[in-house]
């Protein structure tokens, strides 16, 4: 069966996701409140597209905690994906979707692998 990865650009007010395919196929973007419905609209949103792999999300300790718990307490993988290189950023252009790209990149390629604090303490 097909996964999808979703990756998140976590900020104060909202975070935007992307939901790639297990592919690397680029399939939707969403923009989110930081509040329990729009942790909700976004698994809602995720799950229309296939079966979730994993959510790949940059900073986990901070704005994106409580979306880290929701979505572990909900029954989903979480991984912390490492803030991109302010150098790499710079060159390709600041962008909160290509930010929230690279995360389910990240996950997708391998190199976010570790378990969210989150996980381990539910």
């Amino acid at each position: 069966m097909d996964h999808i990865i979703i990756g998140v650009d976590t900020h104060k007010s909202n975070h935007i996701a992307v939901a790639i395919k297990g592919q690397g196929a680029r399939l939707g973007i969403m923009t989110i409140p930081t509040n329990r419905q729009g942790y909700r609209d976004l698994r809602v949103w995720a799950a229309r597209f296939c079966k979730i792999k994993a959510f790949g999300i940059e900073g986990t300790g901070s704005y994106c905690a409580a979306l880290s718990r929701d979505l572990v307490v909900k029954g989903h993988t979480v991984l912390d994906v490492m803030r991109p290189n302010r150098q790499l950023r710079y060159l390709q252009g600041k962008s909160d979707s290509l930010d929230a790209e690279s995360a389910a990149r990240s996950v997708l390629n391998g190199q976010a692998s570790a378990l969210a604090a989150t996980n381990r303490i539910i």
